[in-house]
């Protein structure tokens, strides 16, 4: 059966070529130009993965995103943006989306984006199907089942995305290595690229905030603004190199 993927665009000869390559890739291709009606489609169905465009009549991209985020933590989703500013970008990543592209953009990286996202969601699929095998990581009290996709911190059930769900179990693997955002991009997203770091600082972000409990926050939302990093975080900055996971944490 093939993938099915949502186009939201509407600029019609970007849409277009859009759905020529992706059925290149034998994906069933839904076309959509209307923000509101993006957003009902994306509702309503299963699709495989979410390509937005942020600026759409009737909805935002970014607004798509947020409120799909809501019902289906795990839709795979693709930012597709024209704007150059930087913090339109991370706004994406910020409310959730796995990736973004910047146009004008090489179809053959959109391609490649597209097959390395299909294939996690693959990999999640599979991974709920596969019976016999231990499928529980453990640190302290941080529970990772990669069977059920879900994460406990101190019996607390912790809402991650599908990305933030593979970013934390690829470290969680391996215990205090550190990583480059570039190791990241091509262990966790299946890809290497120059300028999209950010992709994998937003989401690094967004998962510290999802680790740290209300009842074990040790950070005033001043020091949260400044970017302050406690000495208890799970995942831990190595400035100047990347990002590790600490087993040793006091958060755990």
């Amino acid at each position: 059966m093939k993938d099915a993927i949502l186009v939201v665009e509407d600029e019609q000869d970007i849409a277009e070529l859009i759905k020529v390559h992706m059925q290149d890739l034998n994906l069933s291709v839904t076309l959509c130009n209307d923000g509101l009606e993006g957003l009902s489609l994306a509702e309503q169905n299963d699709f495989s993965l979410l390509l937005l465009d942020i600026n759409l009549p009737g909805c935002s991209g970014l607004d798509i995103c947020r409120k799909i985020r809501e019902t289906k933590p795990e839709q795979a989703i693709l930012m597709l943006t024209s704007r150059t500013s930087e913090v339109d970008r991370i706004v994406g990543l910020e409310l959730g989306a796995d990736d973004y592209m910047t146009k004008p953009f090489s179809i053959r990286e959109l391609q490649a984006r597209v097959h390395a996202l299909l294939r996690r969601v693959h990999l999640l699929k599979n991974s709920r199907q596969t019976e016999g095998h231990e499928t529980l990581l453990q640190h302290g009290n941080l529970k990772i089942d990669e069977k059920t996709h879900q994460v406990f911190l101190h019996q607390q059930l912790i809402d991650l995305t599908s990305t933030e769900f593979d970013l934390l179990c690829f470290m969680a693997k391996n215990p205090s290595q550190v990583f480059s955002r570039t190791q990241l991009l091509d262990h966790v997203w299946g890809y290497q690229h120059s300028g999209y770091e950010h992709t994998v600082n937003s989401h690094i972000n967004r998962l510290r905030k999802k680790l740290t409990l209300e009842s074990k926050q040790d950070l005033t939302n001043e020091s949260e603004k400044t970017s302050k990093q406690p000495a208890s975080s799970i995942i831990q900055t190595v400035f100047g190199v990347g990002y590790k996971f600490n087993p040793e944490s006091n958060a755990l």
